[in-house]
């Protein structure tokens, strides 16, 4: 069993290159620290991301959401932090990160972020009735 986290995120080929497909996770256990009090945050974060090449590894992805635990941050700037590491790593064809923070001074905050590749186009949503 690890005793540390890791901020090494490792990925996989993707299975199935030549079509787009949507992975979701929900990631309800993040943690990290207010960068002025030092009290820890809480969120959920919603990953969705269209593959390209190569898939986050979920292990890897725990060790790494881990990392954060004790790191005081903004909330802005660690939704933007893993959102850039996890296209750094795996280059999507499309990626959302939608981190929802608990309750810190009477208010909710949400923090979406999202990245491209400049040439990619979702298909056309379908809509049944």
């Amino acid at each position: 069993m690890p005793s540390q986290p890791s901020t090494q995120l490792v990925t996989f080929p993707n299975p199935k290159t030549d079509i787009d497909f949507t992975i979701r996770m929900s990631i309800p256990e993040f943690t990290c620290l207010c960068p002025k009090t030092g009290q820890p945050d809480f969120a959920i974060l919603d990953l969705e991301y269209v593959p390209d090449r190569t898939c986050v590894e979920l292990k890897s992805l725990k060790s790494y959401i881990w990392s954060f635990r004790d790191r005081g941050a903004f909330h802005e700037a660690i939704t933007n932090e893993i959102a850039d590491a996890l296209a750094a790593v795996t280059a999507p064809r499309y990626l959302k990160l939608t981190a929802k923070f608990n309750v810190r001074g009477g208010i909710y905050t949400t923090v979406v972020a999202t990245r491209r590749q400049p040439d990619w186009k979702p298909e056309s949503e379908v809509v049944l009735p």
